[in-house]
């Protein structure tokens, strides 16, 4: 496994893959790895003959109250658990690489930015498109792997393949979850006992709400009130949003009708979660 800090070392390792007609699969963390990664690694590693692991925690997607600073940094576990799935290279650039002096480019996805998750972390998007642009103008991956977890992120990013004319296909990955149905995050240890414990509401009331669409139930309105009483009786946890809306385009729902995303996203003390699911009927 290489462990690279360089743009000219990871892209002559990758030049030389294309020579020799290696397929390339990308995976873009902010490191602290869980299980969630490493499926999205074992899928890329299964799937391609190099798999590229970037570990950068990008500061342009925090905002100035969030946690950028206190953001777990685990290199040394990270590496090991690369080196366990048997990953090709790791990219791991620094801040000053990434943003040098006098950086001035952003990179925005209208109207998909500034809705739901992006309503509550006012330029994280931007941060988010921006960094993952900059990576496959350096990686040039055939394919790059993402959680479903992180739905908005996805739905954004497929954008952006198909907008800037990237040769990368985007493939998505199920979320991968604790045993009682939290979404694994590397966010998930800021929580307490107590609010670890509560915070699998999400997953149960999303599955609340999936099982009264399969009843029947296509009133919009009617399910994102079924998700938010049932947090709210069984939680402390304050909610964002719940929200039901088109999977491929963000847009909000009168009818649970085609491809649709139930969100939600919730706090419990500083810490701020996000879970989802993917409902789709003919």
């Amino acid at each position: 496994m290489i462990i690279t800090t360089t743009i000219t070392q990871v892209q002559a390792q990758l030049s030389l893959a294309r020579k020799k007609n290696k397929t390339i699969g990308f995976v873009p963390t902010m490191g602290a790895l869980h299980e969630g990664h490493l499926s999205l690694l074992r899928r890329a590693k299964k799937e391609n003959k190099i798999c590229v692991l970037s570990i950068f925690v990008n500061p342009t997607q925090f905002g100035p109250t969030e946690d950028f600073t206190k953001y777990p940094r685990e290199k040394k576990n990270d590496v090991l658990l690369a080196k366990k799935e048997n990953i090709d290279i790791i990219f791991y650039p620094s801040e000053k690489l990434m943003y040098p002096p006098g950086y001035l480019t952003t990179v925005e996805i209208k109207n998909l930015s500034d809705v739901l998750c992006g309503r509550f972390r006012p330029g994280h998007f931007t941060g988010v498109a921006t960094v993952v642009a900059k990576l496959l103008n350096i990686l040039r991956p055939d394919t790059m792997y993402l959680g479903q977890k992180d739905a908005q992120q996805c739905v954004i990013l497929k954008r952006l393949v198909q907008d800037l004319n990237f040769a990368t296909k985007v493939f998505l990955c199920p979320t991968i979850r604790e045993p009682d149905g939290l979404a694994m995050s590397s966010r998930n240890k800021y929580l307490s006992i107590a609010e670890r414990k509560e915070a699998s509401v999400l997953y149960r009331s999303l599955c609340l709400a999936r099982d009264e669409i399969q009843h029947g139930i296509r009133n919009a309105t009617r399910i994102r009130y079924l998700i938010e009483q049932n947090i709210r009786t069984l939680s402390h946890g304050k909610i964002d949003y719940v929200a039901s809306v088109d999977a491929e385009n963000l847009m909000p729902l009168n009818e649970i009708k085609g491809n649709v995303l139930l969100m939600v996203a919730a706090r419990w003390g500083q810490t701020r979660l996000i879970d989802n699911i993917r409902i789709t009927l003919k």
